[in-house]
């Protein structure tokens, strides 16, 4: 079947993001190893669509896209096999802050990092109390890793965080903050941290911000993080059927599905419709009927699902685990990007967030309905 330009799109994205590219010294920023979020990967911009794409597992070494520097210059991506025709391709620069250090020393690029072209995240606890026991850790999880090597902190404050983020906007024009956390051993689940660095942030510069955590114990703290400054809540449900969950994030799954939507619903009523979110990682056991199901049921809360395939990061128990096919991808895209054409949800509308940002996946280029084949 002939695919339209914005399939054509879709397409290519979810191939890069599934396969990986193989990246020499191309300048730019380079992105990052380990650690939370897009780990292993670093940001291109194709067709003006910044995406994040794996550069350093092991899988993208041997993917059949590469990224050419030219003598002028100028960044192309191109088919390994020399079939195709090679395509410009844009790298983010790396932003200014990270020359900038705070006054006891500590760099700015430890504490937080650009993700995409213009979001500043960061892990403000980069401990989690599963990850030391494989058998209760989520086996995809690198967050730690960074931490080993000496690149990162293992608790930002809120006033450093509230430091990077005024120079981020100020001197690389950071649009959002996306804060993470591992777990700690606290029933607010990292709530009460959020809130704290939110209203250290908002003391400073007026920028949009993302808080994700795992659902607190007491719906209280919903509330307690908006009042701060948090815009936004990410709770990330990951894979959706319960053999799927036990196996790939063992201890996680002690709090059930029904847990989370519990939670999802007292998050919507505070924070509001189309700005609270989770991650589904598509590729891990969950069929692509599962995922689009429970994508319907999120949709119906005011929840938006945020699909991303999984990409295996080196150093984890699923270093080897194959990404999804692309046409696996395709097919989960273009039946949830149909559900959420058909809602009231889409990704832009969000104020702060992964799901705004769309960096990691390519569905909010299957969101208008009509990036799937025709």
């Amino acid at each position: 079947m002939a695919e339209r330009p914005s399939a054509a799109l879709g397409r290519l994205v979810t191939e890069l993001q599934v396969n990986g590219v193989a990246v020499p010294a191309v300048g730019g920023n380079p992105g990052r190893r380990g650690g939370a979020g897009p780990s292993d990967h670093r940001a291109i911009s194709v067709d003006g669509v910044t995406v994040m794409v794996p550069v350093y597992n092991t899988a993208s070494q041997g993917s059949p896209y590469a990224l050419e520097r030219h003598d002028d210059g100028e960044v192309w991506l191109s088919h390994r096999d020399g079939s195709g025709s090679p395509q410009l391709v844009d790298t983010p620069p790396e932003p200014h802050f990270y020359g900038l250090s705070t006054a006891d020393g500590t760099s700015y690029r430890s504490i937080a990092l650009l993700h995409g072209r213009d979001v500043l995240a960061t892990t403000l606890l980069q401990t989690c109390i599963r990850f030391r026991d494989r058998a209760q850790s989520c086996q995809f999880c690198a967050i730690e890793q960074s931490l080993d090597d000496g690149r990162t902190l293992a608790r930002k404050t809120p006033q450093q965080v509230a430091e990077v983020a005024e120079a981020a906007v100020r001197l690389d024009g950071v649009k959002q903050l996306v804060m993470t956390t591992g777990t700690p051993n606290s029933d607010d689940r990292g709530a009460r941290l959020m809130a704290e660095t939110a209203r250290a942030v908002k003391a400073r510069v007026p920028l949009p911000i993302q808080a994700q955590c795992e659902p607190p114990d007491d719906p209280v703290w919903f509330q307690r993080m908006k009042d701060a400054g948090v815009d936004s809540l990410g709770m990330h449900l990951e894979v959706v059927e319960p053999d799927v969950r036990q196996r790939i994030l063992p201890g996680k799954a002690e709090l059930s599905l029904e847990r989370y939507f519990a939670a999802f619903e007292q998050a919507v009523a505070v924070f509001g419709r189309g700005e609270v979110s989770t991650y589904l990682l598509a590729g891990l056991g969950d069929s692509a009927e599962s995922i689009v199901s429970c994508s319907e049921r999120l949709i119906a809360l005011g929840v938006y699902p945020f699909v991303v395939p999984f990409v295996p990061i080196a150093g984890t128990p699923l270093e080897h685990h194959p990404a999804p096919s692309t046409d696996f991808m395709v097919e989960v895209y273009a039946a949830v990007g149909g559900l959420l054409a058909a809602s009231d949800l889409i990704s832009t509308a969000m104020t702060a967030g992964c799901a705004k940002c769309g960096a990691c996946s390519a569905l909010s280029l299957f969101e208008s309905g009509t990036a799937g084949p025709s």
